[in-house]
């Protein structure tokens, strides 16, 4: 993981802890208040509002105390038993500072407090540890955030490289494949990417391997793959360049997408949050009611499951209301003299395969809420280029177009609010994605939601 990364991952990790230290003071406050009188002489609390001050101390010193602890350095599938024993200094040493800061002050606190205070913030950045490890370990936790990375370069550095992930990036990284960069040829490359979906490529090059280098680099650029190079600088075309660090060493990245920030990781919350909400607030009210109508209306199931491409050309199943008839795919081939889209794509105005409640439900973009679940399982964003079938994926013939799959598929992108279907051309529509791709932003995908609830609204152009 690059250093920026390992920023942002250690700074959401910091916020959490110290949340849940704070949480821990106010649940040991209230349970000591609430708790029955177990001694006669047992004094009766103070109020919590008279140790508000002492979240001030909390909540920065926590943050401060785990960092200078190193609790952010360890890999992410770290020892159960290491983690326990680094958190257990940083508790102790909490307990003490509560007291020495309450010393100071001249103020008690119920010495049951300060021991509860250690137990819940143990037990609760402990089972946020358990519930993350578990997360990393499930197979959608690994889909989302491992990196599945080729290494190229002589076979020595390969496997010296490998050696290093393995001992300091231990569950985060899957090498696919050590390719020998002298040795590679373009298609085999390219192959690889396609076939194992590749997120990232280590380069790892010699001053006698340059031209090598810079034809791996192009082919990653047009494919949207990023690149990690343990190199010199190279002019690129497309690829906007920064300079990091992977496992100590300098590196050079080369990336033709957006890269890792914090407006990255608002983008997955609000994709989160927006889709649950409107899956709770659309389930009753037009999900079930139009799942009813599409099964009592045509003969096959509610839903209409395909495979589409995904981040990298991952395939991933997208969901959709039923709108045309079941053998719909077959009936396509006799429909391809008709077809109004150049490129792999097949759109027809007035197909006659799509069922007249399946026009309606297409006219007003309801056939493609299901995919809200397709978000929340972390395939799909609210904004971004619509995914395509896996098969048109395969018959796109120029390597530029997909560089559209260097972003996670959405619901709505600007195709969708210039036109949407009246769009005719594939290099158009490409140039759009491009376009959103190379000047993404938190605040771009916040219009085009905006822009895309009036389009719905009125239906245009719909076909």
């Amino acid at each position: 993981m690059l250093r920026r990364q390992r920023q942002i991952r250690a700074q959401v990790q910091q916020w959490m802890d110290a949340g849940l230290f704070a949480l821990a003071f106010w649940l040991a406050h209230t349970v000591r208040a609430l708790a029955p009188g177990y001694s006669p002489d047992l004094q009766e609390i103070q109020p919590l509002d008279q140790y508000h001050w002492l979240y001030l101390l909390i909540v920065p010193g926590t943050m401060i105390l785990l960092k200078g602890l190193g609790f952010y350095n360890r890999p992410l599938l770290f020892s159960r038993r290491e983690t326990a024993w680094v958190l257990t200094h940083a508790v102790v040493i909490a307990m003490l500072a509560v007291v020495s800061a309450l010393f100071l002050r001249k103020q008690e606190l119920a010495r049951a407090v300060i021991f509860l205070f250690g137990g819940f913030a143990f037990l609760l950045v402990m089972g946020k540890e358990e519930l993350q490890r578990r997360w990393l370990l499930s197979k959608l936790g690994q889909e989302q955030f491992k990196r599945r990375l080729v290494l190229i370069g002589p076979p020595a550095d390969t496997a010296q490289i490998e050696r290093e992930l393995e001992a300091k990036a231990s569950g985060a990284i899957e090498v696919l494949a050590r390719l020998d960069l002298h040795e590679t040829s373009s298609e085999k490359f390219i192959g690889l990417l396609h076939d194992r979906a590749a997120n990232g490529v280590i380069l790892s090059a010699r001053h006698t391997y340059f031209e090598q280098v810079e034809k791996v680099i192009e082919m990653c650029e047009l494919e949207g793959v990023e690149v990690w190079l343990l190199a010199d600088f190279f002019k690129t075309r497309i690829s906007q360049t920064s300079v990091d660090d992977f496992l100590g060493r300098p590196t050079v990245v080369f990336r033709s997408a957006p890269e890792a920030s914090w407006q990255g990781l608002a983008k997955r919350v609000l994709d989160f949050v927006g889709a649950l909400v409107l899956l709770v607030v659309l389930t009753p009210v037009v999900l079930l009611p139009v799942a009813v109508a599409v099964r009592l209306t045509s003969r096959g199931p509610v839903l209409f499951r395909q495979q589409r491409s995904g981040l990298n050309g991952r395939p991933f199943t997208m969901l959709k209301f039923r709108t045309m008839v079941t053998d719909a795919e077959q009936l396509q081939a006799e429909l391809a003299s008709f077809n109004e889209m150049d490129g792999p794509v097949f759109k027809v105005s007035n197909d006659p395969r799509v069922t007249p409640l399946g026009r309606w439900l297409r006219k007003w973009s309801i056939d493609e809420l299901p995919q809200l679940w397709n978000v929340l399982r972390f395939e799909m964003s609210l904004v971004g280029p619509r995914p395509l079938p896996v098969d048109e994926i395969r018959r796109i013939n120029d390597p530029a177009h997909r560089r559209r799959l260097s972003v996670k598929p959405g619901l709505t992108c600007l195709w969708q609010i210039s036109g949407r279907n009246d769009v005719s051309s594939f290099k158009e529509w490409v140039r759009l994605d491009l376009e959103y791709i190379d000047n993404w932003s938190l605040w771009l995908d916040l219009k085009i939601l905006l822009k895309t609830i009036p389009v719905v609204l009125t239906g245009a152009g719909a076909k």
